[in-house]
């Protein structure tokens, strides 16, 4: 029997594949729904990716995405810029974002150090993060990194940079979530969430 095989939406197929999280039966469900779409619509998602694509860039202060000089959140006046969140990825400054509890600025350093995928401290914001410092009043430091191995140690490397220039670091505060149940954390979120424990 001839295997079935046509070969732009295979091409499809394997582009929304690449894509993370997107596995192949999910990969095929976005294949087939683009081509349900009219060619207007089509045309309308192609743009999309396009504009999305070449406006696109990085804010000239926090380095998160924007589509100007500076994002709305660097160039707000409300904002408080003597104290600066600084996250991963641009996900997680939008993660933070939501809260609408935080009213500082933010600092993205797109990844962490990571040694064994060759990421160095070079290859992160952190020159820009020391710039900010030199040029702005800043007071206090939030390392919001994620609560992993490549995370915790960007966040020591980061904070025995900023130590000395008399600046402010905290780290976000992790371990048991809302509605958790002891039983089932692992003993590292254990440790954390004794070693961070609170005065009540």
């Amino acid at each position: 029997m001839a295997q079935y095989n046509v070969a732009p939406l295979e091409n499809l197929i394997d582009q929304f594949e690449k894509m993370p999280g997107i596995g192949h039966k999910t990969a095929q469900r976005l294949a087939y729904y683009v081509l349900n779409l009219s060619d207007a619509e089509a045309q309308q998602l192609a743009d999309a990716v396009t504009l999305a694509h070449s406006q696109i860039h990085y804010c000239s202060r926090c380095c998160n995405l924007t589509d100007k000089e500076l994002c709305p959140v660097c160039a707000s006046a409300v904002r408080d810029h003597s104290v600066i969140c600084v996250v991963e990825t641009p996900r997680d400054a939008t993660a933070v974002e939501n809260t609408h509890e935080f009213k500082g600025v933010y600092h993205v350093l797109h990844g962490a150090i990571s040694p064994l995928n060759d990421i160095g401290p070079d290859n992160l914001t952190i020159k820009e993060l020391l710039a900010r410092l030199a040029d702005e009043t800043v007071s206090e430091v939030i390392m919001a990194t994620n609560p992993t191995v490549e995370g915790d140690a960007t966040a020591l490397y980061i904070s025995r940079l900023l130590k000395p220039m008399g600046v402010k670091v905290t780290r976000l505060a992790y371990g048991i979530p809302v509605g958790g149940d002891l039983e089932y954390a692992d003993e590292y979120t254990l440790a954390k969430a004794l070693e961070g424990r609170n005065e009540i």
